[in-house]
């Protein structure tokens, strides 16, 4: 039922009336409406939170298990492994393989009718040997088979010997040289190379550094790399002399060339090691070298320049050949002394070595007349 009002007011004031109400009535219920959404989205929110806190629990609990149970197998395997190491596990060692070592021939230097006394004036040495090398003959000798110090052609059977045990790719590796080494080099008065205690040399400079200048340091620096050390080396040696047939007249201390009295050999000993030593390419190599220059190192930037002296005093000296190879010795119980190897005119090989002499000129004087005197000339158109 509509309201009867007695004016235009009274019906103005009551539509104001009940549209302030209506508008009223409005804003109250959208403030209900949003205290339950606030009140449902804090509820859905601890809902949410209880969840996350359930299964984190969960997780926690089964990772603190998960970790439980694996050290438990943990400890489980730690105990086996111990009880299987309880018991000594021998290890068979890994064999490194060796250089294969060449064959040893035992070369047999013959005497013929042709075979010369050494008599020449010029000839100072009281030993001397003169070996046509392509057929084992000699050609001339003096005392040749008695017993002397070989003296530093000792150092030729020390790099035939270190070259028959280590490869080729080893002569690019490098050795310390060591306090005890050099000491033992100076003490004994010995010819060196100039290397210093903590430098490190290259193996090949070793083999150099024992012909050229002679060096101590070199041979048993070289001795000690090959075969751990110089008592083990000299081992090797004798050995090899045994298999070159010369144990009954040679036997050698060191690697060196020091005077012993259990130190010798004689001159047919000494060109048949030689002869060895030139079947050997290194060797070969080595003994003709002349003048080589070590690697660089810390302690020597520029390294070092070392010279076969022997082969530069001789090279200007007419021998009706060219001498090629050579190593020279020298302690004052036995003079000097001196192996070479030239190629004849004519392209035969001989081998010379000499021992007694008076000096390192002399002794290549001996070697000059030796080479001139004895080697059997050919006529042109032979």
């Amino acid at each position: 039922m509509e309201p009867y009002f007695n004016s235009i007011e009274e019906e103005r004031e009551y539509l104001e009336r009940r549209a302030r109400r209506k508008k009223r009535m409005m804003l109250e219920r959208k403030r209900r409406r949003r205290r339950r959404l606030i009140i449902q989205m804090a509820l859905g929110l601890v809902v949410i939170l209880a969840v996350i806190f359930t299964v984190v629990g969960a997780a926690s609990k089964k990772v603190k298990a998960d970790k439980a149970e694996t050290a438990e197998k943990n400890q489980e395997a730690v105990t086996e492994q111990a009880e299987i190491y309880a018991e000594p596990i021998v290890e068979e060692p890994i064999e490194e393989p060796e250089p294969a070592v060449p064959e040893t021939i035992a070369y047999e230097f013959v005497s013929t009718e042709n075979t010369k006394n050494i008599y020449s004036e010029n000839v100072i040495s009281s030993h001397a040997i003169l070996v046509d090398e392509s057929t084992d003959t000699i050609i001339a000798s003096k005392g040749a088979k008695e017993r002397i110090n070989p003296a530093s052609m000792t150092k030729v059977l020390t790099v035939l010997v270190a070259a028959e045990h280590i490869t080729e790719e080893q002569l690019e590796d490098t050795f310390t040289m060591t306090i005890d080494i050099t000491d033992y080099s100076y003490v004994n008065d010995c010819s060196n190379v100039g290397f210093l205690v903590d430098e490190k040399v290259k193996v090949k400079d070793l083999f150099y550094g024992t012909i050229l200048p002679s060096g101590g340091d070199a041979a048993v620096g070289l001795a000690t790399y090959v075969a751990g050390s110089h008592e083990a080396f000299v081992e090797l040696m004798n050995q090899k002399l045994e298999a070159l047939g010369l144990a009954d007249t040679a036997h050698f201390t060191n690697c060196v060339g020091l005077y012993d009295s259990n130190h010798y050999c004689t001159l047919y000993d000494m060109a048949v090691i030689m002869k060895a030593a030139l079947q050997n390419d290194l060797c070969r190599e080595v003994l003709r070298t002349k003048v080589y220059t070590t690697e660089p190192s810390t302690e020597h930037p520029e390294g070092l320049i070392i010279s076969n002296w022997f082969l530069r005093r001789i090279e200007d000296k007419d021998t009706c050949g060219e001498v090629l190879g050579a190593k020279t010795g020298f302690v004052a119980e036995s003079g000097s002394c001196a192996v070479s190897y030239q190629m004849s005119e004519n392209g035969t090989p001989y081998i010379c070595a000499t021992a007694g002499s008076t000096s390192s000129w002399r002794c290549i004087y001996d070697h000059v007349e030796i080479y001139t005197k004895y080697v059997p000339s050919v006529t042109v158109g032979e």
